[in-house]
């Protein structure tokens, strides 16, 4: 029962609207910084990833398709490890998980500042794993299904709500649309500081992104006692 209780204040926390100001930030800001620091590379649009990597294989520059390859295969071992801390977490009955997400988040960003730029392909693939942790371990905002590092499924989201709102008159459409679009904006503001940041400090401006993520995790921390 203890745990239950524990499990439910932290899923609450983890939907609260601090917690997404801070996260969401963060993402729109990891996609900006590896983009325009770490050779036009996307951390989080790995549909992006995709078409690119696909572009380069069509005119034969297989090498150059790897820089495309790698973070996404390091976004997919996020998911899937993230997948797995909750199970174990959940097996021992304890409700924390998502701290220990955030600070292995906001130290992997930390470390990746120490990866010279001749190896971009490796910083794009830490901040990738970071980034699909992230969207795996937070994805509710006030208890509708959103991302923090992507905008295309909160868009959707967002527009079916304001349809049904319009087509039904409900409040509860009006204020979920409101949500996304808010979630959306804090995604553009986040981006908007990226890249300011990367031409301010270049490779050190992912230290804005630590700060943010650690800030997520004091917020957590405090609320949970």
């Amino acid at each position: 029962m203890e745990f239950e209780r524990k499990k439910l204040k932290q899923e609450q926390i983890a939907s609260s609207y601090p917690i997404v100001v801070l996260l969401t930030m963060s993402g729109g800001f990891q996609d900006a910084y590896t983009y325009f620091v770490r050779g036009h590379v996307f951390a989080n649009a790995q549909t992006g990833n995709i078409v690119l990597m696909a572009s380069q294989i069509a005119q034969g520059h297989w090498r150059v398709a790897l820089q495309y390859l790698v973070p996404l295969c390091f976004f997919l071992a996020g998911v899937f490890v993230v997948e797995q801390l909750q199970a174990y977490f959940h097996k021992k009955r304890k409700a924390h998980f998502r701290n220990v997400v955030l600070l292995f988040e906001a130290v992997l960003l930390g470390v990746s500042t120490l990866v010279p730029s001749e190896y971009n392909i490796l910083a794009n693939g830490m901040i990738s794993f970071v980034c699909s942790m992230q969207v795996q371990a937070f994805r509710y905002v006030n208890d509708n299904a959103f991302a923090s590092t992507m905008c295309i499924g909160n868009m959707r989201s967002g527009m079916e709500c304001l349809s049904k709102y319009l087509r039904l008159k409900e409040d509860s459409y009006k204020q979920k649309a409101l949500d996304y679009l808010r979630v959306i904006l804090l995604f553009f503001s986040g981006a908007c500081l990226g890249y300011l940041c990367s031409n301010w400090f270049g490779v050190y401006a992912i230290y804005v992104s630590c700060c943010l993520l650690m800030m997520a995790y004091i917020v957590v921390v405090q609320q949970a006692k």
